[in-house]
This record gives C-alpha cells, sequence and structure tokens, in this order.
C-alpha cells in the first residue's frame, strides 16, 4: 500500500508540474480533497485550479525533481526542487525572464487511489528574492553573522 501511494505522489508531480496535464488534477484529486498551502485551503480539484493555472501563467518549464520521498501509512512525504522561467506576471512583477529555482516539502495524504488531503511549503520568499533581484537568503544571515 505504502508503495502504491508513493507512485501516485511520484506520479502527482511528474504529471501535473512536469507534463502541465491540467487534467490530470482530476484524475488523481479527490473531488473532496482539502490542500493546504501556506496559509491558504483549496478544496478539490475546483479550488486547486487557480493555483495551477496562475502558476503555469507565471512560469514556464517548470520541472520538478524528488529529491526524497518517504511513505508511511497514508501519508508520503516529499522534499523537491523547481526549476522554472519567470515568463508571466507574478507577485505584483512584470516577467523577467529569469530562471529560477526554489525548494518545497509536501505532505500527502492518500485513499482510495486518490490523494485526499495535502500540506505544503516552499520557499517563496527565495522565490520572489530571485525575481527581484534581491540578493539571496543566505547572503542576508551572513551579512548579519557578520561574515
Amino acid at each position: 500500500m505504502q508503495k502504491s501511494n508513493l507512485e501516485l505522489v511520484r506520479r502527482w508531480f511528474d504529471q501535473v508540474w512536469n507534463n502541465k496535464r491540467r487534467e490530470a488534477i482530476a484524475e488523481m484529486l479527490a473531488p473532496d480533497a482539502v490542500v493546504t498551502e501556506g496559509g491558504r485551503t483549496s478544496v478539490g480539484p475546483q479550488g486547486f485550479y487557480p493555483f495551477f493555472d496562475r502558476m503555469q501563467a507565471a512560469f514556464s518549464d517548470i520541472t520538478i525533481t524528488i529529491h526524497d520521498a518517504i511513505a508511511q501509512g497514508d501519508k508520503v512525504c516529499v522534499r523537491w526542487s523547481a526549476k522554472m522561467r519567470h515568463t508571466g506576471d507574478s507577485f505584483g512583477v512584470p516577467p523577467t525572464g529569469k530562471a529560477l529555482e526554489t525548494t518545497g516539502i509536501s505532505i500527502v495524504q492518500v485513499a482510495g487511489g486518490k490523494l485526499i488531503a495535502g500540506w505544503q511549503n516552499w520557499d517563496v520568499l527565495g522565490l520572489m528574492q530571485q525575481i527581484r533581484s534581491a540578493p539571496p537568503r543566505g547572503a542576508m544571515y551572513a551579512a548579519a553573522a557578520g561574515r
């Protein structure tokens, strides 16, 4: 069971994000699934579509790489990174054409072969800093520490 849950989550990232298959959202996300990201919650495919559409409009060539995936019971935890290009308006900034990278962790609950819940956190601040050409967060920490 854990192996099939892990395969479903890997397929989600591959089909939805790497292959940009919007229809895969309804194929894998339960109609009443609750997805929480930061302080926002969406319910089912209809609630998730706006996020997917915003990401596709703002960033082209999104490629997700899964670095670690752990399954336990009905939950799967995935540590991932993403590469993309800023080709649309996002975070109130016109397209810059910049190549960007970010990282995140997602925890997904699976039942009946569908994703029924998800909790996700990713480095939106780091992405915004890249878009706006701010110094990387690590550089700010080093400067604060006097390095």
